[in-house]
């Protein structure tokens, strides 16, 4: 008999908002390359990440233990299911566009990052490596917007300025996730940017990076290459980095609900804000 306990319905539900935020990503990316909205394809970009995180959440690994241990005692073979379900549908959505790529594009650079690349006699291996896995995510879901845009988007340029973007925001994104995770990173080996660096200093490389990233599409602005959409940028920009001065790991368990929401809140949900502010500041 299938269970649904408590662990479960975590589960099911632990990427649901970074599911939504990457849906709206995609929007912000097409706002960004002036092209009209195609809420399906939002949905499909949805779906495809839901897929994703859930799989990577569903499959036990040792730091998992410590950093998720509300997990523990999941039923998997739910979220095995609920991850295949998810996955086609967002499939059949772009595959029905003649968007074939993108659906397949996270699990072909996880494999590459998993296993590596043989060339001859010599073999590159991406895994292990200070920061690798953050700039994995970041191409990953970067690259598969950037394959989305491309299908309507026709200036070469403007998808290259969307995929920087997006690869350097996940970065960022991913190195905050990370400083909450030291203690079961470190009984696990795993070399991220916070173990090596510690948290202050990973603070202001990350500000240090948003900088340059939002220096470079600013640029584009300026150069015409994409639309002009200076509330979400500026937003996004004041937000993140006030949030990276404020924030410590030591949040995530306060007895206030506000500072434990807080990094789920920005991270998650800033796009979401940053569009109401867009439209009521247009109205």
């Amino acid at each position: 008999m299938i269970s649904f306990n408590k662990p479960t319905m975590r589960l099911l539900n632990s990427s649901t908002a970074v599911a939504i935020g990457g849906g709206l990503r995609l929007h912000i990316a097409f706002l960004l390359a002036g092209l009209a909205a195609r809420i399906p394809e939002y949905c499909a970009c949805a779906l495809i990440i839901y897929a994703t995180y859930t799989l990577d959440r569903t499959l036990d690994c040792k730091e998992d233990a410590i950093n998720k241990s509300e997990l523990c005692g999941a039923n998997t073979r739910i979220g095995i299911i609920a991850c295949i379900v998810a996955f086609l549908a967002g499939s059949c959505i772009f595959i029905t566009d003649g968007i074939y790529l993108a659906p397949f594009f996270p699990f072909i650079v996880g494999y590459v990052y998993t296993r590596g690349i043989r060339i001859g006699p010599y073999e590159f291996r991406l895994k292990g490596g200070c920061g690798m896995k953050n700039l994995i995510i970041g191409i990953t879901w970067g690259g598969s917007i950037a394959l989305v845009v491309g299908h309507w988007c026709t200036s070469i340029m403007t998808i290259w300025i969307i995929f920087l973007f997006f690869v350097l925001k996940l970065f960022t994104t991913s190195c905050v996730n990370d400083l909450k995770d030291v203690k079961g990173d470190l009984v696990a080996g795993i070399r991220t940017i916070p173990v090596m660096l510690g948290e202050k200093l990973t603070k202001k490389v990350l500000i240090l990076v948003l900088l340059i990233m939002y220096g470079v599409t600013i640029s584009a602005i300026f150069a015409g290459e994409i639309r002009n959409e200076w509330i979400i940028l500026l937003f996004s920009l004041a937000l993140t980095i006030c949030f990276l001065i404020v924030y410590s790991p030591a949040f995530e368990d306060s007895p206030h609900l506000l500072l434990r929401k807080m990094r789920e809140i920005v991270l998650s949900w800033e796009y979401a804000i940053a569009l109401a502010l867009r439209a009521c500041i247009a109205v």
